[in-house]
């Protein structure tokens, strides 16, 4: 009779912890939000090898995840735009602008990658065609964190007419240093799961 009984209470401890595992998980999962955003703000000067050269990228870019896409955005919205300054002796400073609407932001960790249609450049510069065949840029992000090294950019230039369109979504890797200013990254944080699909009745 004891052995029963001892048994019986052990089952019953064990459903017990069962049950309030499951519910602290169902409570966990209801908790997590079906929808999460992403942004990336902020101005800096990247390095560049030639001498002369004053390339600055501007970026105020926000994205809307769900847990049915998880890794790529439902909705983008912002602009970034390119800013590239030369000096060269003896010859008058040049400088062109474009500015791009954001059609993608992708974000993990300390990292970050917007592409979007460039609608915006110097008049009478050289990139008014690309704003006509509306071409695609993208540039990428590394944000360091306090005290971790330089922050680094990865810009990637239109197509030349004929090619391709850049992917969206797609820029290089940041290589060139961040030497003057910087960005303020959120992450993308947690989703729920995805909601469970109904089939229609037959």
């Amino acid at each position: 009779m004891i052995r029963t009984t001892s048994r019986a209470l052990a089952v019953l401890a064990l459903a017990a912890t069962t049950t309030t595992a499951t519910t602290g998980a169902a409570v966990a999962a209801a908790a997590a939000p079906a929808t999460t955003t992403a942004s990336i703000k902020g101005s800096a000067r990247m390095y560049f090898p030639a001498p002369g050269n004053d390339i600055r990228v501007t970026v105020d870019a926000h994205a809307e995840f769900t847990a049915d896409s998880p890794a790529f955005p439902t909705r983008a919205w912002g602009t970034f735009r390119v800013y590239h300054g030369v000096d060269e002796p003896g010859k008058p400073h040049q400088a062109n602008w474009g500015e791009v609407e954001v059609d993608c932001l992708t974000t993990g960790g300390p990292t970050a990658t917007v592409t979007g249609t460039l609608v915006r450049a110097t008049p009478g510069g050289p990139w008014e065609d690309l704003v006509k065949r509306r071409v695609r840029m993208g540039v990428s992000f590394y944000v360091a964190p306090k005290g971790a090294g330089p922050s680094r950019i990865g810009l990637a230039g239109a197509t030349p007419a004929g090619e391709p369109l850049l992917t969206r979504c797609m820029a290089p890797a940041p290589d060139a240093p961040v030497i003057r200013g910087g960005y303020v990254l959120k992450d993308k944080g947690p989703l729920g799961p995805a909601p469970a699909k109904t089939r229609p009745s037959s």
